[in-house]
């Protein structure tokens, strides 16, 4: 048996997430159905971190085993000829030591956030961005994000359904910059709770559009309470970027 990490690119508008669900199809479906193709296995292929519905990865990671013992680069591209026309890619695959598990392995996973903040509607970035037409102040996002680095319990950005056992994580970055219409926010904790990046961006955006001064944050986090926090935003400008090990 011969363990393997995918490293794998999609656009999740397409998807119903990363997980297999009853009401949809999912991005594991794809992988396990297209390695079934490929060599007659069923296998379970196991993810870094489930993306919701809509949300896309730049580099999701995975793991699988499989009986035969194809070169990483005949699995990478068997899979993506049995893949195709689903907009999910297999950018690489490497062998692995059996202990090497795509999920606990990992140290850090890095998600970043799309915003086009303009009046007019976007055509190519549709699904792909959150567009804001109100002008939002980059300068108080910035402020109202270092206020939520570092470990704490964020209860106020968890959603109801989240199944981490503890509300209580570490955020080691959360970068808000501009580069002409486009706003990136870009976080890097070790693990993330269910919607907590999209809660923190909705937050942030009321930062951004005046409706909150900075500080407010603080008491957002203060309350551990979900409805103390913003909307959660879209999950269409969200991209796990990469995993770290």
């Amino acid at each position: 048996m011969s363990r393997y990490k995918l490293t794998v690119e999609y656009d999740g508008s397409e998807f119903v997430g990363w997980q297999w669900q009853a009401n949809g199809y999912s991005v594991q479906q794809a992988l396990e159905e297209a390695v079934a193709a490929f060599g007659g296995e069923a296998v379970r292929v196991h993810g870094a971190g489930r993306t919701d519905a809509g949300v896309h990865a730049m580099a999701q990671c995975c793991h699988l085993d499989l009986a035969a013992a194809p070169p990483p680069e005949t699995l990478r591209d068997a899979l993506n000829a049995h893949l195709r026309p689903r907009r999910v890619v297999v950018l690489s695959a490497e062998t692995v030591a059996e202990d090497f598990d795509a999920r606990r392995s990992a140290v850090a996973r890095i998600y970043r956030y799309r915003i086009v903040n303009r009046r007019a509607p976007l055509a190519l970035d549709a699904k792909r961005a959150w567009r804001i037409s109100r002008e939002l102040d980059c300068d108080a996002m910035a402020g109202a994000a270092r206020r939520l680095l570092g470990r704490h319990d964020f209860s106020s950005f968890r959603a109801s359904a989240c199944q981490a056992p503890s509300p209580i994580k570490t955020l080691d970055a959360l970068d808000v910059t501009r580069r002409g219409e486009e706003i990136h926010l870009t976080a890097r904790s070790q693990s993330f709770l269910h919607h907590q990046m999209r809660a923190m961006v909705g937050s942030l955006v009321w930062v951004g559009e005046g409706r909150w001064p900075e500080a407010h944050i603080d008491e957002v986090l203060a309350a551990r309470d979900r409805r103390h926090a913003g909307p959660n935003a879209p999950p269409w400008g969200l991209y796990l970027e990469a995993v770290l090990y």
